[in-house]
């Protein structure tokens, strides 16, 4: 972490703002219209909310609530392989940041994959009917394990703030003994285990962020050209580590604004110089493989796939590069910011092609376009996954703040 900033909870004397603020009411009523329509799923059937049927078994959900959703919180191994594996001692500051971002959006994605299995309560199956040979069962057993991961490295976290300071009320208090050996036991058990657990998670998120691709290269000719390939595993995997670093980069400097923070600069512009060797090596992989295979014919073409293909890599891939690459943008955070962003939304609408714009079914003579019910329940997600965020930081000593005085 930086010399002067470490981490504390964002509330109490470190208190910039309360929880409650005009920009989180808003948040608040999207979550709750995201709740109903969620509820309506669980009540009336998936049917009931969304336009999906037997040709189009999936849709937004998938596409953006999975797949996007695991790609964007691709920063907690990636942060944790430069800050624990690495030694990157300087990037300690944004690790902690990144760990509670992957951990609650592997949290959603859970609850995304739930929402869009039809038969939702058969989803522990997995756990006991075993299938080796099927790409979906690893990711959803990678998922599942890697998730319980972070949760464990997220203990520290927890005991560094509880350690010490168990005072529970009335005749509860008889506990806190007990709860304070347990937080003790805690403490120790990871300061010998943590690297353990930070390994298996990079190793776990290799596997399962290549296998989403690998997901889509088993459709065949459902997909259109211009995504499908052999490659796509690799390209999946690529793309993944490519947004790892912006995502943090744009969750470190939205929290530094929201709460009134002086956003650590220093960090994030390293992070930002090595993003376009990331990007530059996906994009050699995705237009070379296009020229070997000869899809590049299907750009002539003026329909939904070329343009939103051409919107994915020149918005997504192109234009961040040169941004990344300027050491202006690099010291601003207004436009480390955009550049973060741009990097982010071409993640995204690739997930969003790759699963949706690019799968033509068989014999299916219509398209398939997302109800309100489906944008409702996703932005309301992501809205209540901001929420949490917000608790979090105020509750544990997640974002490293410059201390008061030089002490906190």
């Amino acid at each position: 972490m930086s010399d002067h900033h470490i981490p504390a909870r964002l509330s109490g004397e470190n208190r910039t703002r309360g929880y409650f603020t005009p920009g989180v009411i808003i948040v608040i009523l999207i979550a709750i219209n995201g709740l109903v329509f969620l509820a309506g799923r669980f009540i009336f059937g998936i049917g009931a909310v969304t336009n999906l049927d037997n040709l189009y078994p999936w849709g937004l959900w998938i596409g953006i609530d999975v797949a996007a959703g695991v790609a964007l919180a691709a920063g907690g191994f990636t942060t944790a392989a430069l800050g624990h594996i690495v030694h990157k001692e300087e990037y300690h500051a944004v690790v902690r940041p990144a760990l509670l971002t992957a951990m609650l959006g592997y949290t959603f994605v859970a609850i995304g994959v739930v929402t869009d299995i039809g038969r939702w309560y058969y989803i522990w199956h997995p756990l006991i009917n075993w299938n080796p040979n099927s790409a979906l069962f690893e990711v959803g057993i990678c998922v599942m394990i890697y998730m319980t991961v972070l949760y464990i490295e997220f203990i520290p976290i927890v005991t560094e703030r509880f350690m010490g300071k168990v005072k529970l009320p009335g005749i509860l208090k008889v506990f806190n003994n007990l709860l304070e050996k347990i937080l003790k036991i805690a403490d120790k058990t990871m300061q010998k285990t943590i690297f353990i657990f930070i390994i298996a998670g990079v190793v776990l998120s290799t596997l399962h962020q290549s296998s989403l691709g690998t997901l889509m290269v088993i459709a065949g000719d459902k997909i259109h050209p211009l995504w499908q390939t052999p490659i796509l595993p690799l390209l999946f995997f690529i793309s993944a580590v490519a947004v790892g670093f912006p995502m943090v980069i744009f969750e470190s400097l939205l929290a530094s604004r929201s709460f009134k923070l002086k956003p650590e600069i220093n960090v994030l512009s390293k992070l930002a110089n090595m993003i376009p060797v990331f990007l530059i090596l996906y994009l050699g992989f995705k237009l070379g493989d296009m020229f070997i295979r000869g899809t590049f014919v299907y750009l002539k073409e003026i329909n939904v796939q070329s343009v939103m293909f051409l919107i994915e890599v020149v918005v997504g891939c192109v234009l961040p590069i040169p941004l990344f690459l300027s050491k202006k943008v690099q010291k601003s955070p207004g436009l480390l910011f955009l550049a973060s962003s741009l990097v982010i939304f071409g993640v995204v609408i690739n997930r969003v092609n790759n699963f949706i714009i690019a799968y033509k079914p068989p014999y299916a003579d219509y398209s398939y376009f997302p109800s309100i019910g489906e944008f409702s329940v996703t932005i309301g997600l992501a809205a209540i996954l901001v929420l949490i965020y917000r608790a979090f930081v105020m509750i544990f000593p997640v974002i490293s703040i410059e201390p008061k005085g030089g002490k906190l």
